[in-house]
């Protein structure tokens, strides 16, 4: 059986995890860890969920801007992935995460989740946007 995909929605107060089914076909979404301040630790926790569900690979979600360009919050995902690709010792791959956000907060308000709960579960959701983003994109070019 392949190795799961775990996909990463990288905040500076939060990361979303969302992870693959056992047949990488769909997403799920699975935590969202509160960042410590510290980059080795906040690496390593993520280094340590990616092997702990039995990932063979890492997807992280890139913030550029709506016109494609990159920002300073970029540079600092970047920063986050270069250590995470040293931690992880498996690859770590980028993913245009444009929009994931927002469609994540639409997920929860039409599944009925208040606006106020949506803190706890968005970046997960957001992170499962990201991972299914990359799904898709292997799929067309498998075809």
């Amino acid at each position: 059986m392949e190795k799961r995909i775990l996909a990463l929605d990288i905040g500076d107060r939060r990361i979303g995890v969302a992870v693959t089914d056992p047949f990488n076909s769909y997403a799920l979404p699975a935590e969202t860890y509160r960042r410590t301040g510290d980059l080795a630790a906040d690496v390593g926790a993520m280094a340590k969920a990616a092997k702990d569900r039995g990932a063979g690979l890492i997807v992280c979600g890139l913030p550029l801007n709506a016109d494609g360009t990159e920002s300073a919050q970029t540079e600092k995902t970047r920063r986050f992935i270069e250590k995470l690709q040293e931690a992880a010792g498996m690859p770590v791959i980028c993913e245009d995460e444009r929009f994931t956000s927002i469609a994540a907060h639409d997920t929860l308000h039409e599944g009925g989740v208040k606006a106020e709960k949506h803190k706890k579960s968005v970046d997960a959701v957001a992170a499962a946007y990201i991972l299914e983003g990359y799904l898709a994109r292997k799929e067309r070019a498998n075809k």
